[in-house]
Parts: structure tokens; sequence; C-alpha cells
């Protein structure tokens, strides 16, 4: 098979979740353990640094991951989903994995993965592994697909854990609370290795330290282990004074993406690089710290984080696709300067819509739309919803209609949003490759 048919091999023998929602999960380890035993086990040849949570874990990873390379480790990057290219999802120091490599990958073992019944993700994770132990990687940073405790990545025994944040996302397959999300997300724990905890929270953190108590496993709480006594933005970059609590010292850090939401992550990341430094072989420079967060994107080609389009309405695009997400959005979005705002939006169906679109401004024009995929809400869906909230609003049929429909009524000085969904962001962004 050549590329384009080993994908499609991948997409059709194998459903995604990204494409087909719900139906294409299935949770569990045995699967993706038996075929990595089959395979010699990849995941065991270099150091592992695991990364969950609700949102956030996207940044967090490619922030680590930008650090390590720049200290000089051959680094792998684990992330999902991918905007326009499945390659995405792999890479070693920044590059994506070749499509020979993939094709090679199922052609060799083919058959093992039908014997396994492989999901789409669970062979991917296992393409990852095999990818970056031929690669030489050092250490790899993996960012779980869905929850933690049967997601495939779950088979690594990493050198820390991570948890961001726990929200309420994919309530059907994860739990219907808090505490039952977080639970799942705990499951990364692993006996006596340390998880960084994003954020201090009543309403789950409770769980996480039952989890790791039973592990006997430290909880690093990353605010309290750095604190963030300023921010500003200079060049198109973010400047964040961060202190280290345990002994004072500072540090001026110049955050190559946008979003105010960063800042949380960029704390995780504090935290989390610290104590790769302080306890493990991975030893990181204060000039490899502060250079590969002040180069992410070009570090990594990462994409879709506030990412600024164009300035002439200014054009932002954001991938946040929850209501816990979506609030932080919308929290900037308020705070803009821009007097008017049009948003083109659209939402998975399987999302809780109501909840989302009520976390941004009341104030602003909405477009409603649906990228070209089996997952999306119908734009007449949205606007029924967007009625009870008394959002000014109109549809279009198509991500590209919808956003020179906005660019058509706005002027110099206004501003267009674009987001609700990690498919319309990958349609517009791909639109302009």
């Amino acid at each position: 098979m050549n590329y384009s048919e080993t994908v499609e091999f991948l997409y059709s023998s194998m459903p995604s979740f990204q494409d087909k929602g719900a139906t294409a999960y299935k949770p569990g380890l045995e699967r993706v353990a038996e075929f990595c035993r089959k395979i010699g086990n990849p995941q065991r040849n270099y150091f592992v640094i695991h990364v969950a949570g609700t949102n956030g874990k996207g940044s967090v990873s490619h922030m680590l991951a930008a650090i390590l390379q720049q200290a000089g480790y051959q680094t792998g990057l684990f992330t999902s989903p991918h905007l326009n290219d499945f390659r995405e999802r792999i890479k070693v120091n920044g590059e994506m994995i070749s499509k020979q490599k993939i094709v090679n990958f199922v052609d060799k073992y083919r058959r093992d993965m039908e014997e396994c019944e492989l999901s789409f993700f669970e062979m991917t994770t296992a393409l990852a592994f095999d990818y970056f132990a031929q690669s030489d990687v050092e250490v790899a940073v993996v960012e779980t697909g869905l929850g933690g405790r049967l997601d495939a990545t779950n088979i690594v025994i990493p050198v820390v854990s991570v948890i961001t944040n726990v929200g309420l996302e994919h309530t059907a397959l994860l739990g219907d609370s808090l505490p039952k999300i977080a639970r799942e997300k705990g499951g990364i724990i692993k006996k006596s290795i340390p998880v960084v905890m994003g954020e201090r929270n009543p309403n789950y953190n409770l769980v996480i330290e039952e989890i790791a108590d039973d592990m006997r496993s430290e909880v690093i709480y990353a605010e309290e282990a750095f604190e963030c006594r300023g921010s500003g933005e200079s060049d198109g970059k973010q400047v964040f004074d961060m202190v280290r609590t345990r002994d004072g010292q500072e540090y001026q850090l110049r955050l190559g993406l946008l979003g105010e939401y960063q800042r949380s992550n960029l704390t995780v990341v504090c935290a989390v690089a610290d104590y790769l430094h302080q306890n493990t072989p991975l030893s990181i420079s204060r000039r490899a710290f502060v250079e590969g967060l002040n180069n992410v994107a070009e570090i990594t080609s990462f994409h879709g984080r506030w990412e600024i389009l164009d300035t002439a309405p200014l054009m932002v695009c954001d991938t946040g696709h929850n209501a816990h997400g979506l609030a932080l959005v919308g929290e900037q979005l308020r705070r803009r300067k821009a007097e008017r705002l049009c948003c083109v939006m659209g939402f998975c169906a399987d999302k809780d819509i109501e909840k989302m679109l009520s976390m941004m401004p009341a104030d602003a024009h909405y477009i409603f739309t649906r990228a070209d995929m089996e997952r999306a809400a119908k734009p007449e869906d949205i606007m029924a919803v967007a009625a009870k909230l008394g959002l000014d609003c109109e549809s279009a049929p198509s991500v590209a209609e919808a956003v020179a429909r906005a660019r058509g009524i706005l002027a110099p000085e206004d501003m267009l949003f674009i987001g609700g969904s990690t498919f319309v962001v990958a349609e517009v962004l791909a639109g302009r490759q």
C-alpha cells in the first residue's frame, strides 16, 4: 500500500473517535498492551512524561517538548487530535513522522493489529511508541487521548505524571461528575511516581489525593510550586514574571503562545520542568527553559491556540471545544478592545452546546456553521439553542462561507473569533495553506 491507501485502511477498518465519536471508543489496556508486547514494548526504551487533563494538555505537552528539545534531548511528542495531517500526532524534535514510516509499520504489523482488534487510537499510540524507539528518542511527552485510566497511552511508566485540570467533558464515557472524571484521569498515577496537578480544586482534589496516597505517590500542586506575580505582552508574545516558591528564584519568561489561559498552563510546565531538573537525569538549563518557552510554536509546529490569523480586522482562532475551555476563551473575548465582535462557531453534536454558548459574550454576533465531518452538529440545531439564550445569530452551510460572511460585515477595527470545535479551526487553517 502507498501512504494514502494506508491511511484509508486505518480510518476504514479502525474507526477513530475524532470522526465517529463514542461508537469508536474502545476502553481498556489489554489490546494495546498485547500488541506492544508483540513488537517488543518500545515504550520502555525512553523516559516518558504522561499528560492528562480536560483542557491545556496539548499546550503543556508542546511547551515541555520545546524545553526538552532546547535542552538537547532527542524528544518525542505524541498528541491528538490532529488539525490537518494525521502525521501531526507523532513528532520527533518538532518534525512529523514520515509517510513511509507509517506505511512500513502498517505493512509489517497489519495482521497483528487485526488479530488484537486495535482501535484507531490504539494503533496510533503503538505506532508512536515504536517510532520513538526507532528514532533513538531519549524522552517522550505523551498526551492521553481520552480520560486516563483506560486510555491506550496508560501502558507507559513515566518519570512524572501530569494532570492539568478536570472539567465536565465526555460525561457519557468518563462519568457525570467532577469526582468521577477525576478518578478516570487520576488513573494515570503510577506507584511511587509523582503527579503534578495544575490546580487546587475542592471539587475533585480529594479524589486525586486518595489515588496518589494508595500509590504512595507525591502530589505536587503547580500553583504552590510557582507563583505568577505579573504578566503583560510584548512583541506578540506574553511576558510572565514567575517565582519559584521554595527559594524565591525569579524567572521572566516570554511565552510564544497567546491566550491568557496559558498562564495556568505555564505554571504547570514550570513545576514539571523543575521536578525533572531536580529529581531525574533530565537536566534542564535556565537557557533551555527560557528559549524553549519563547519559541514553542516554531520548535514544535504548534497551531490553533489563540492563534492570530489576521489583524484588520483582528482574526483569532482557538481550538477550545468544551465548556471548561470556552469559559476561559469567553473571559478573554469580553476583555477585547474591539467594539464589534463576530464569532464563527461550530460544535460536535455530542457536546453540551447550550452550556458552551453560555460561556461566550452575549453582545457578539454569531455565525454558526459545521465542519465537514460526521460528528458535527447541524447549524439549525445550534441556532435553536442560541435562540433560547437570546443570541444575535445566523447560519452558514460551510466554514469557508461563514468566515467570508463574517469578514464582509466587519470593519478593520473589529474582531473575528473562530472556534467551538477543533475541526472548525482545522478547516480554517487548511484553507490558509
